[in-house]
């Protein structure tokens, strides 16, 4: 199992729901964890925080709308994605959601098509390098759903952590990353990866890149930064 899925936290306390629910994401090749309570949400979020959550709205031990209201207060979970998972079309618990803190809401029953749909556009907004659509800089362009690259339209060779972070540069255009904010965003505080490795690998994604080499700019005593500029 590929450790680039974005894992996605679903708090769901009716079987039938949280299969469906499961299916479609593990079809859309996200990484499902299902809990049916929020006891069991906080304690998984604190264990690997997952890149988004889908949250029901009614569970046995307390509300979603508590659960959610708690994750907002913690600094460390308060830019957490959250999709409220609500049977009630009533209006003002949509407006409740949201001016909790929720990012979207989907009415139950929903299709799958719509579920897929509103997490693609949340992580495009959210976390653009989780994100599924193709993207793009000058002659390169980056497929995140078959994990190819190419330059004026032709395929180029390019290394697993090369890719990973051409793809983050990609998502977060003419923004200045420091090697420590690189080695973060991208590999994640949990791989033990040196400052100046990050250097080594800018080094073979210019490489991989060719012609388009320049598009990967160094800014000096910062770090890096992807410009068209």
């Amino acid at each position: 199992m590929s450790n680039d899925k974005v894992r996605i936290l679903v708090v769901e306390d009716e079987p039938a729901i949280a299969e469906l629910v499961s299916y479609t994401l593990r079809e859309a090749g996200w990484l499902p964890v299902i809990v049916s309570n929020s006891q069991d949400a906080w304690d998984e979020i604190q264990a690997r925080m997952p890149q988004l959550i889908l949250l029901d709205w009614m569970l046995p031990d307390q509300s979603g709308l508590r659960l959610l209201s708690r994750l907002r207060a913690d600094r460390q979970f308060a830019a957490l994605p959250v999709i409220m998972l609500t049977a009630k079309s009533m209006e003002e618990d949509k407006i409740a959601g949201l001016n909790n803190g929720a990012d979207d809401y989907v009415t139950k029953p929903f299709s799958p098509r719509e579920l897929t749909a509103r997490i693609n556009a949340l992580l495009r907004r959210k976390l653009p390098e989780h994100g599924q659509a193709t993207l793009t800089a000058g002659p390169v362009s980056l497929d995140p759903v078959s994990f190819e690259v190419s330059l004026h339209g032709a395929r180029i060779e390019i290394g697993h952590a090369e890719f990973k972070l051409l793809k983050f540069f990609l998502a977060h255009q003419d923004r200045v990353f420091s090697r420590d904010q690189l080695l973060d965003k991208v590999w994640g505080d949990h791989v033990a990866i040196e400052e100046r490795t990050v250097d080594v690998h800018v080094l073979r994604l210019r490489k991989a890149l060719k012609e388009a080499d320049n598009l990967i700019k160094t800014v000096r005593s910062v770090g890096y930064m992807l410009s068209e500029k």
